[in-house]
């Protein structure tokens, strides 16, 4: 196999769907060794449960959590024995509080020798207050359940572990300045998160730098962006919008992504230039 196929095979790897749970995988098993035993392709199954080939593909491998229809129609197409309704009360994403399209990219970052952040919408999550995520997890639309909020909470707090945990590995922020004005959650949450970031980005290790609104130049506007460099010296990123993302390891892809990022470093203020802005914003709440 030349180099070429070696990185195609890994961009592969990398860009396919999320690792399933156990238990989806198990449903999933499940499902395939009923629909084959009652004679239906994935084809005939789908069109009897109203569903797509590649729905029901998805959900055999284990790739996709089924939702409530899919389960009730799949036991009376199946044989209605309530199997597959009991088996669907035990199934679980494998990561409670992370959303299926990032899990990878959470594993990656924490054994990544490097991690860079540009964010234009919220301040980054391993930067966020408990407040802070509360608030922005209260605002999901549709509402979240409490478990689920609560689940998410505790995953965002887990995450920022690593900041703490790994001193030697150089953490880097380039935030919006219009992110640190928006007072989401309230006065006291802002005045919190301010005091937050300004002593969570004070180690040698962490590097934040904003980008002034009155910036006349600006080299990421396309949106968010992570970057990080694996163990093996492999180079990724992570764009994310709404209800999705995507682990980027094309290696051309990845190129562009780092040179935004380095023109964006020098748009933003210094972080000396920055933490004085932040003591500012502060002082004026």
């Amino acid at each position: 196999m030349t180099t070429d196929d070696t990185e195609a095979a890994e961009t592969v790897a990398f860009e396919r769907e999320p690792k399933p749970s156990d238990s989806l995988r198990t449903f999933g098993a499940v499902v395939q060794a009923l629909r084959e035993h009652a004679g239906y392709t994935r084809v005939a199954f789908g069109e009897k449960v109203c569903f797509s080939k590649h729905t029901v593909e998805s959900v055999e491998l284990g790739r996709r959590m089924p939702d409530q229809s899919f389960v009730e129609r799949a036991e009376l197409a199946l044989g209605n024995t309530g199997a597959l309704r009991r088996a669907a009360r035990h199934l679980s994403r494998g990561e409670p509080g992370l959303a299926a399209w990032f899990r990878q990219w959470a594993r990656l970052e924490k054994v990544a020798l490097s991690l860079y952040t540009y964010e234009c919408r919220l301040v980054p999550g391993l930067l966020q207050t408990e407040a802070y995520a509360r608030a922005l997890f209260e605002n999901r639309i549709p509402l979240l359940m409490d478990e689920q909020l609560e689940a998410q909470v505790r995953a965002r707090l887990e995450r920022q572990r690593m900041l703490r945990e790994r001193p030697n590995i150089p953490f880097s922020f380039i935030v919006e300045e219009a992110v640190f004005r928006r007072r989401l959650g309230g006065t006291e949450v802002l005045r919190d998160q301010l005091d937050h970031v300004l002593e969570h980005t004070a180690p040698r290790n962490v590097t934040l730098q904003i980008m002034p609104t009155e910036a006349e130049f600006h080299a990421c506007m396309d949106g968010p962006v992570r970057l990080l460099e694996t163990p093996e010296g492999r180079r990724l990123a992570y764009s994310e919008g709404q209800e999705n993302g995507r682990l980027i390891a094309d290696v051309k892809e990845v190129s562009l992504l780092h040179q935004r990022y380095d023109t964006l470093r020098s748009q933003a203020l210094s972080p000396k230039e920055s933490r004085v802005l932040l003591e500012r914003l502060r002082g004026e709440l």
